[in-house]
């Protein structure tokens, strides 16, 4: 589904990227884990097309899409929840989930998708005329993830979800995104929360100052020592 070939990526002389490669099958959940700074949401950006690699590939469903523009790789079929859900503030629930159907021109097929999403998320459901921006920080999230859902994405690409949440939304949180690969949806999951990510993916990479260090399934990683130091808490 996802091929990333020696990637690199630079802003000005800073090398924020390192010969990065890795892959995501189909129907597979795969974490990219790093503690702040090395280099993860340059990662997300260059696969959705915000940064331009210096060098490098990135092939989506077997297409080159290094330089394809931001909505052509969304109508491929690559949809991001952004760090901090950063939903559209202003606007309800019901117009952020619209708004994510963008791509879609048959108005009984979003209400169709839309229904959806408020049986995934019945909290959503309840404030599906509130203002975005008086839902709480897991509710914010939960509907970001309702968002990018509704453009029926081939691969998810979820990027910190649980920055800046309290520890019982993060847990929330991560129950959804394991419901999502139970129904299988192919999520790439970049996170610095080690612990919950690798519970509801398959495998995992470990990024380190802009490179992969480490690669394996996720129930080796957890019982890597490195990673459970680094990580884990011991």
């Amino acid at each position: 589904m996802l091929q990333v070939e020696n990637l690199d990526v630079h802003y000005g002389h800073i090398q924020a990227l390192r010969d990065v490669s890795f892959a995501v099958n189909d129907n597979e959940g795969v974490a990219v884990l790093g503690a702040n700074g090395a280099g993860k949401s340059t990662l997300i950006k260059t696969l959705i097309g915000w940064n331009t690699p210096s060098r490098g590939r990135i092939l989506f469903d077997g297409k080159d899409i290094t330089r394809l523009p931001i909505w052509d790789r969304a109508a491929l079929g690559l949809a991001v929840v952004p760090e901090s859900g950063r939903v559209f503030r202003d606007l309800t629930v019901t117009q952020n989930l619209e708004l994510g159907a963008y791509t879609e021109k048959h108005r009984a097929t979003i209400q169709q998708r839309a229904r959806e999403m408020f049986d995934l998320f019945p909290v959503l459901n309840e404030r599906k005329h509130q203002i975005a921006k008086t839902l709480s920080g897991g509710e914010q999230q939960m509907l970001a993830i309702a968002r990018a859902l509704m453009t029926r994405p081939k691969l998810l690409l979820i990027d910190e979800v649980s920055m800046g949440l309290m520890p019982i939304l993060v847990k929330r949180v991560f129950e959804v995104i394991g419901q999502l690969r139970a129904s299988g949806v192919t999520i790439l999951l970049v996170e610095q929360n080690a612990y919950e990510a690798l519970q509801v993916v398959e495998r995992g990479y470990v990024l380190e100052n802009g490179k992969i260090v480490l690669n394996d399934t996720a129930s080796e990683l957890t019982q890597n020592p490195r990673v459970k130091a680094a990580y884990l808490g011991g």
